[in-house]
């Protein structure tokens, strides 16, 4: 009967498997989910709150909003001082598959509003219902979400606040595991909720045994990056269910969903969770709590792959690699092909004891967003064989002990007249194959192989030189920034991951080089006449000062730049990270490392997402320079 049972979810999930790993952290976080009484004042509240073992609570705006943006600011910043985790369950009507304009407009702006209420509260996610079939198709459906969220993702995507999607408990309502999969791998800021009382009603009571549970959390991780469930959002209660799914919530220990399993499955397999009791009475959340902490000391870490840690342990990675000795070797597990990779142990960063280990663990962590801004991009390879204290060197040419699997771009030098066989980054397999060759640094092309003579975006760089502070780089920025928006076009911002900025104009391959690389430089030229003080385009040197240097020349063929997200080799291991606008007040440029960008991801997602997608041409803004 178990065996069946588990059969039935893994294909209700299209489940691939199990990849089980501990990570020795605290893995449970557990809360309740309501509104503190009107007459007990915060903290007073949140102290009660961890005086019954909680460190998380979900807010439920579930009728519609009692509390306005201060409100929840002064609430949130009473829970931070206690650590307690916060999110919001968004108002039942405020789901994405209304198909009627009017009302449409009103949900939309619900959640819109929700998470915006959930910015000031510091919550880290908002869950939201996805909405009901009603008669219609799996892709009308799909097709309403992405309306929906290409109308307000601009809006919220920004703020710091992942959208959680709750999975459904009917067959009447939209949004399985798979479904939420699907809508997140285009949208980078969605996360999955899994509500264990719905999968177990949508599973005819599958979830009954630690197995189970773990089929759940292998499909997890099979269809999500790692930073995006650490942690895994999820809802428990008791249910009642039908044929047809989930009929009511009922008190604990009336049903047959019970929290020890789900405990187990979480320590067996390291994927840390909180967990939000919505029953509806004292009693059932005490015993829910009862159950998960005797499930944590009945658990044992899952040993079975074997092998080791590709990693140091220095570094908190989502969803760590093991690797298997092989002949001298290290193999890491899970990959489509077999990578072997060498020294894993040497250190890369001195003063930070981080290891070529970790830098591998970082690529394959960051994959899921990187890749996309690599795709189809020639690449030149920064390598570092010994570590950011050691030699260095650049390497055009794929290298010819590439396995055959490497995809290569053939690219017509004239400098040296020849066609040189780059390197490309197709998949994670390619991109830790890469790693492994020492490449701290991606350095792709501005254009792709489709388009070689056409770049995708106009990049400026802002390089301060010695004596030059950050508040001018941030400042010449906002001079960027403020020409382009009067020109009409739209620019995303990074930090260099040294001590510039990046400012990236997507724009679709239709301008060739000079023509981009024209734009840059008479924005530029315009800057550095409004202030000379704080901008310059000296090409030497010695005349530039304590400026900040607008380098047009970083747009001609052939040129790299650090690639969003790529590590530096510089001490702390920083990341080139997408910013937002208004947070370059007060951010550093060392702000965001390998080790301290995966919370970022898990909020925010993938902030350069808007860069990939073009849609802009300079057109209009050559005509108005005069170029």
């Amino acid at each position: 009967m178990r065996s069946l049972l588990v059969v039935t979810i893994r294909a209700y999930l299209r489940d691939p498997g199990t990849d089980a790993r501990y990570r020795g952290r605290m893995l449970i976080r557990f809360g309740i989910s309501g509104m503190p009484p009107a007459d007990v004042d915060d903290d007073a509240f949140l102290d009660g709150l961890v005086g019954r073992g909680h460190d998380a609570y979900e807010l439920a705006f579930v009728h519609g909003f009692p509390w306005n943006e201060r409100r929840c600011r002064a609430f949130g910043e009473a829970a931070a001082r206690r650590d307690i985790a916060l999110s919001v369950h968004a108002p039942y009507f405020a789901v994405l598959t209304v198909d009627d304009a009017e009302k449409r407009t009103r949900t939309l702006s619900a959640l819109e509003h929700t998470m915006k209420l959930a910015h000031a509260l510091g919550a880290h996610t908002v869950v939201a219902h996805t909405g009901y079939v009603k008669g219609r198709s799996s892709g009308e459906l799909h097709r309403l979400v992405a309306d929906g969220l290409d109308r307000i993702g601009p809006k919220i995507r920004t703020l710091g606040v992942a959208l959680g999607l709750e999975t459904t408990g009917t067959d009447r309502a939209f949004g399985s595991l798979g479904d939420i999969a699907l809508i997140a791998r285009r949208y980078s800021f969605v996360r999955p909720v899994v509500d264990w009382a719905h999968v177990h009603a949508r599973s005819h009571g599958g979830l009954t045994t630690t197995e189970a549970f773990r089929s759940v959390i292998a499909f997890l991780r099979e269809e999500f990056p790692g930073w995006a469930i650490d942690p895994l959002h999820s809802q428990f209660t008791d249910n009642a269910f039908g044929p047809k799914g989930e009929l009511r919530h009922v008190p604990y220990g009336e049903g047959t969903l019970r929290a020890v399993p789900l405990a187990e499955a979480i320590v067996e397999t390291g994927l840390r969770t909180i967990v939000i009791s919505e029953a509806k009475d004292d009693a059932s959340h005490d015993a829910i709590l009862a159950d998960l902490r005797a499930g944590e000391r009945r658990a044992r870490p899952d040993t079975s792959t074997g092998g080791r840690s590709l990693a140091s342990g220095r570094i908190d990675f989502p969803d760590p690699i093991p690797v298997q000795v092989v002949n001298g070797g290290f193999v890491p597990a899970g990959l489509e092909r077999s990578v072997r990779l060498s020294n894993i142990d040497k250190v890369f960063w001195p003063d930070d004891g981080y290891t070529k280990g970790d830098l591998i663990q970082y690529y394959a962590s960051v994959g899921s967003v990187l890749l996309a801004h690599l795709a189809g991009r020639p690449l030149s390879l920064a390598r570092f064989p010994d570590g950011i204290a050691g030699d260095s060197f650049y390497e055009k040419r794929c290298p010819a002990h590439a396995p055959e699997w490497i995809v290569t771009a053939p690219m017509p030098s004239e400098h040296r007249g020849e066609t040189i066989e780059f390197c490309t980054a197709t998949d994670l397999d390619t991109l830790l194959w890469l790693a492994n060759l020492g490449c701290i640094e991606m350095h792709p092309w501005l254009s792709r192989v489709q388009h070689p003579d056409a770049p995708d975006f106009a990049v400026f760089d802002l390089d301060p030189q010695d004596g030059a502070e950050w508040d001018q780089v941030v400042y010449v920025a906002g001079l960027v920034r403020v020409l382009l928006e009067r020109l009409g076009l739209a620019a995303y911002p990074k930090t260099s991951g040294a001590s510039g900025i990046h400012i990236y104009v997507p724009i679709e391959p239709v301008h060739d080089y000079a023509t981009v690389r024209r734009f840059v430089e008479r924005l530029g030229r315009m800057i550095v006449e409004a202030d000379p003080d704080n901008a310059t385009m000296e090409w030497d040197v010695a005349r530039r000062g304590s400026r900040v240097f607008i380098d047009h020349n970083q747009n001609v063929a052939g040129k790299t730049i650090a690639s969003v997200y790529s590590v530096r080799p510089r001490t702390g291991a920083p990341v080139s990270t997408p910013m937002t606008w208004d947070e370059l007040e007060t951010a550093q440029p060392d702000d965001f490392t390998m080790a301290t960008i995966w919370e970022r991801l898990r909020r925010y997602g993938d902030l350069f997402e808007p860069v990939l997608r073009g849609g802009q041409t300079l057109d209009g803004a050559a005509a108005a320079l005069g170029l």
